[in-house]
């Protein structure tokens, strides 16, 4: 049996290649981008057309998938935490439409925001759409919960949503592969085909299935290897742990055996039977989860024989933040021992633009632009130039979600603010911006967008950016005037004729777009690396 060192991404990717996996769909999200890199990075996948291209964005991965399913095929589908938000549609409707080959949902999360605009738990997503729940506790449990999941998608026609956190998607653990890796899927269609035709009254009748099989989801739960009763001496306390969490609690126990019964949690529904066995025996009940407090929330009303459930709730662990093992061990009523604080000599580094980054010499060339009207008319999206916001750029006033800043400007714009300036990356533009910019044209809004074009989806690592080539042809085919869609060169030489045309362009009473156009500086580097590597 081969060991692997593989971090929990690749864990997670390599038991999918091990399971008949016949594609993958992602838009690029930090923490759950190297799950796809590694599947496009195989030469095993290559060699049995596993399909691994990145898609427009969550929504269309996760329909995608869906489709491949229909089929009869093995497939997964990540994102990131926020992703998910895009990919909801789809994702709720699947659980009623069901599944035909098997089909597991990747969803990253990001607790302490690392590279997030907010916290969020997926779990919420799928106890919403009634789908049952993976959450690996280690790299080992990840893959094997991959192998596990999509027997169990198959079994019950149900997509299995397995929900990660970045902590256990970049570190690495030893990981044993199983003996046999699985064939692909023949083509299969439906027995009933109409299964994924969710007219009212069809989906009326699935939904009655589905709210059916949910007990069925819950005795799977109480039967799963994944989740695991620990008896233990002191009844005073039982201790309900899910996930990572695990980790942080075994660390606060050198010879890792906890006094305390534990129920290690890492399927979905929870598992009814041993959690009343915990009620049962134990005087009160910790909660540890990493994220929002969803399993102290369900005891609470779960049980219903006035037991004390301690957790995020009440304070016991903080409510926001990513869990550690110290502050698990205060939780247990151990003593703190963070450590001394980090001494002043150590100063901060917040994120900057790389040096020769394109977008610094938009962002100068845009300020002096703006430099004789009133601030805060710049709203932004997320990408590399959202560091923008930062000294000494000060460039830009928003970041809310994908796709957000040219709804924003025309927004801002109907209101009155004028002129209102969007800014937002080529690959954020396919992902979610071009709906946006639809309805400027539509409404004839007196906006000014930069597509800012480095040729790259730079902040995830540098992955094939879809609108690479096609920008021009996009805007024309919305309905942007000609006359209208600008192109530049930012360079330091060209910044007083980069900054003529945005004025011709701001002063312009109806949609306009200016696209800066150079290739990004880690690209570039990159390129030049592999030609000199495959010489």
């Amino acid at each position: 049996m081969q060991k692997l060192l593989l971090l929990g991404d690749e864990a997670i990717a390599q038991g999918a290649l091990d399971s008949g996996l016949s594609g993958i769909y992602a838009y690029p999200g930090t923490p759950s981008t190297e799950i796809t890199e590694f599947i496009q990075n195989s030469t095993f996948a290559h060699e049995n057309h596993i399909h691994s291209s990145w898609s427009a964005n969550e929504k269309t991965a996760m329909e995608s998938a869906l489709g491949m399913s229909y089929a009869g095929k093995r497939t997964m589908v990540c994102m990131k935490h926020v992703g998910l938000n895009v990919a909801a549609d789809p994702f709720i409707n699947s659980a009623i439409t069901g599944a035909n080959g098997g089909i597991i949902v990747v969803s990253a999360d990001d607790p302490s925001m690392h590279s997030s605009q907010n916290e969020q738990d997926s779990r919420f997503f799928g106890r919403f759409a009634l789908v049952p729940i993976l959450e690996p506790s280690h790299q080992q449990e990840a893959y094997d919960m991959v192998c596990y999941g999509f027997d169990f998608s198959e079994k019950f026609k149900i997509p299995v949503l397995m929900r990660i956190t970045t902590r256990l998607a970049h570190s690495r653990s030893g990981v044993e592969r199983r003996k046999d890796v699985r064939k692909q899927n023949d083509l299969k269609m439906p027995t009933d085909l109409r299964q994924f035709v969710l007219l009212p009254n069809l989906a009326r009748k699935r939904y009655k299935n589905l709210l059916k099989d949910h007990s069925a989801f819950v005795a799977e739960s109480d039967l799963s290897p994944f989740n695991k009763y620990i008896d233990g001496a002191d009844k005073s306390k039982g201790i309900i742990v899910c996930g990572i969490a695990y980790n942080y609690l075994l660390e606060n126990y050198p010879d890792r055996v906890v006094p305390h019964p534990v129920l290690k949690i890492g399927q979905y529904p929870l598992p009814r039977t041993l959690v009343e066995k915990m009620a049962d025996e134990c005087d009160e009940i910790l909660v540890i989860e990493e994220g929002a407090p969803m399993v102290e929330e369900l005891l609470k009303g779960y049980l219903g024989r006035g037991i004390k459930v301690h957790g995020r709730l009440d304070g016991t662990l903080p409510r926001d933040g990513e869990l550690n093992p110290n502050l698990v061990a205060v939780a247990l009523g151990k003593p703190d021992t963070y450590g001394l604080p980090v001494p002043e000599l150590v100063v901060g580094r917040p994120p900057s633009l790389c040096s020769g980054c394109p977008h610094i010499d938009s962002y100068y060339a845009l300020s002096e632009t703006l430099s004789n009207l009133s601030n805060g008319r710049v709203f932004s999206d997320i990408g590399c130039y959202t560091l923008g916001a930062l000294k000494p750029y000060e460039a830009i006033n928003s970041c809310v979600d994908m796709g957000a800043s040219i709804t924003m400007a025309k927004g801002a714009a109907d209101a009155g603010l004028i002129p209102s300036v969007a800014v937002i990356g080529d690959s954020t533009f396919t992902h979610s911006g071009m709906t946006g910019l639809l309805d400027a044209v539509n409404d004839k809004s007196p906006i000014t967008v930069m597509i800012l074009d480095n040729g790259t989806t730079a902040m995830t690592g540098g992955q094939d950016s879809q609108a690479f080539g096609k920008i021009e042809d996009i805007c024309r085919g919305l309905g942007v005037e000609e006359a209208h869609i600008r192109i530049l060169k930012p360079l330091k030489k060209y910044h007083d004729e980069n900054v003529a045309i945005m004025k011709e362009e701001l002063a312009y009473k109806g949609v306009s777009v200016i696209i800066p156009r150079r290739e990004c500086i880690v690209a570039i580097d990159k390129r030049i690396r592999e030609k000199f590597r495959n010489k």
